[in-house]
């Protein structure tokens, strides 16, 4: 009888053991499988930086001039959502000061033969951007955003709606005051008058591109460096895209002084004298020595009406940012299933 309850016993205790094992693997590789299992999360960032603008007031010829000397500065906050270890979304806002001064970036004696030097044109521009952008990282996250790598690189790209008034300093010579004018209304190149170009838009389409670096400062909180390059559907960030208009059309005399400025005997920004710089122009370019360089100028049709106002008209206007950003990490909440 024994025998007979060992022989029964035994069955159980093998079948017992096997559904142990098999109970074990099966959360084995639940585990593992759950640690594979990437957490979304989100995050809020902040930044400061540099601004640069390229365009007929600062040459694509250029880039290293046209990068540094008339660097402004720009800020932002963004809120990204991070879907995958290397895919992410961001919402953010930008607002960056670009300048473009035809005297800054031609005042040295190599470049004050260049038309640009005699044209002397000047313009700031406070832009707002709203844009959305998708990332990638190159250094790919892991799990949760707790155990995220110490360094990561990625790319970034997507569209943007850009707002901006570009404005010139305009100094009234009769009582000494010195403003910052709105030129799109003036009509500087005719537009809006008969056989011209109707006005601008002041809102414009943007394409941001670019790469950055980030660092882990604790589980909370990431540092970023960050550089943005902008593809723009507009040459009028600068106000300058085409020829200069007939005098007449223009009524305003504040848009007559800042349609055409060569005559200008200083710099607008900084009060330097520009005659010895414009008689080495005449020189170089109309083989003439004078004292009186306007006049030459003047006799020759400099900035007649239909001739170039800008120089590539074949380009638009870019802008591109530097910044360095402080990333807070939304902590990410996982929720259970109720038991039921």
């Amino acid at each position: 009888m024994m025998f007979g309850k060992l022989s029964i016993r035994a069955p159980k205790k093998r079948l017992t053991g096997l559904f142990l094992l098999a109970l074990a693997g099966i959360c084995g590789e639940a585990h593992a499988q759950y640690k594979s299992i990437f957490i979304p999360y989100s995050s809020v960032g902040f930044g400061l930086g540099t601004s640069s603008y390229y365009g007929d007031l600062a040459s694509y010829r250029r880039p290293v001039a046209s990068t540094f000397n008339q660097m402004r500065f720009s800020l932002g906050g963004n809120y990204t959502r991070h879907f995958t270890p290397r895919l992410a979304a961001r919402a953010s806002f930008t607002w960056a000061r670009i300048a473009g001064d035809d005297y800054q970036m031609n005042s040295k004696p190599k470049y004050q033969s260049n038309i640009l030097f005699a044209r002397n044109l000047q313009f700031r521009n406070d832009l707002k951007e709203f844009s959305l952008q998708g990332i990638f990282k190159i250094t790919p996250d892991d799990r949760t955003y707790e155990r995220r790598s110490p360094f990561g690189t990625y790319v970034f790209g997507g569209l943007a709606l850009v707002a901006h008034n570009p404005k010139a300093l305009y100094e009234d010579f009769s009582t000494g005051d010195r403003n910052w004018v709105k030129l799109q209304p003036l009509g500087t190149e005719g537009q809006g008058n008969s056989g011209y170009a109707k006005p601008y838009s002041l809102v414009q389409l943007t394409i941001p591109v670019g790469f950055g670096v980030r660092y882990k400062i604790n589980s909370r909180f990431d540092i970023s460096a960050e550089l943005g390059y902008r593809f723009t559907f507009t040459d009028y960030l600068d106000d300058v895209a085409g020829n200069y208009a007939d005098p007449s059309v223009l009524q305003d005399p504040v848009g007559q002084a800042l349609a055409s400025r060569y005559a200008e005997t200083t710099s607008v920004r900084k009060g330097k004298d520009r005659l010895p710089g414009l008689q080495n122009f005449v020189q170089t370019n109309y083989n003439v020595t004078t004292n009186d360089p306007l006049q030459e100028m003047k006799a020759r049709n400099f900035a007649a009406p239909g001739t170039p106002r800008g120089n590539s008209p074949s380009l638009n206007d870019a802008y591109m940012t530097g910044m360095i950003h402080l990333h807070y990490i939304i902590p990410s909440q996982i929720k259970c299933p109720p038991l039921k």
